[in-house]
């Protein structure tokens, strides 16, 4: 199974876009100057921590992007200038970086998560909604499962987005990356968002239609499994499918942040 996840081989120019996402973030950061609090802690290890970027005026809301990477790599500082189409709107964004397995299982990731929204809603008010990217958004389909958040902050999401989502983690135990989840039937039956109930929240599932065929598959399994929205974007692909995050008139940030 591993060539039905390999999305780099299929993308062209697949090796720019890690530096040019890198280099983006990091300008996005720098240009907003006091409105960018970096690092802040969320729980005990190093990486559980997170950036707050602020609008301009009063807060209409709060966006937390999870990002993805098979749960193996990344953390929150290639993705700060996807908070720009929110930030537009008048909404926060936070970003949260996790522990990465083999360090952690799966399991633990989703409960780093469920900290990094609880303290973000901590420190808030007004609407909170969730979006995610790959195994990102795996995790805030998670965050929808029964007893996952308190009900004081569930209450508060508004719309979910997982956006091109690994929804279903058993055809993963069939995979080289298994090596580092240590995943068992089980372990993958218990933290695929298919088997939960239909969420309250309001949900699109979002892909790229030129995404791998398991991805589109992943993303058509979680809206079915759910009955809720599902929106195919024609021609992108894993690694550009996100790009609407930047555009505060995109359909998506629409979505995100009440305004569709």
């Amino acid at each position: 199974m591993d060539d039905a996840y390999a999305n780099g081989a299929y993308i062209k120019g697949a090796a720019d876009y890690v530096p040019r996402w890198a280099q983006a973030a990091e300008a996005f950061r720098d240009s907003l100057g006091a409105r960018a609090r970096l690092g802040l802690s969320y729980g005990p290890s190093e990486r559980m921590a997170l950036d707050m970027f602020r609008p301009e005026g009063v807060e209409q809301g709060t966006l937390i992007f999870v990002h993805g990477g098979y749960w193996l790599k990344f953390d929150r500082s290639y993705w700060s200038h996807l908070a720009a189409g929110a930030l537009a709107r008048g909404w926060a964004v936070a970003m949260p970086s996790y522990d990465l397995c083999p360090s952690v299982r799966i399991a633990g990731i989703t409960q780093q998560i469920c900290q990094a929204v609880i303290e973000v809603a901590g420190g808030s008010t007004g609407p909170i909604s969730l979006a995610g990217h790959s195994a990102g958004g795996h995790l805030v389909s998670r965050m929808l499962a029964p007893g996952m958040l308190p009900e004081v902050v569930r209450a508060r999401l508004t719309h979910v987005v997982p956006i091109s989502p690994v929804a279903d983690l058993e055809p993963l135990l069939r995979t080289s990356m298994n090596a580092e989840f240590g995943m068992d039937a089980g372990m993958a039956r218990a933290e695929s968002p298919v088997h939960q109930p239909k969420p309250e929240v309001p949900v699109t599932v979002w892909v790229g239609g030129a995404e791998r065929p398991a991805f589109l598959d992943q993303a058509q399994m979680l809206a079915d499994a759910w009955g809720c929205a599902h929106v195919v974007t024609p021609d992108e692909h894993h690694f550009n499918v996100i790009d609407a995050l930047v555009d505060p008139d995109s359909d998506l940030i629409a979505r995100l942040t009440n305004a569709a």
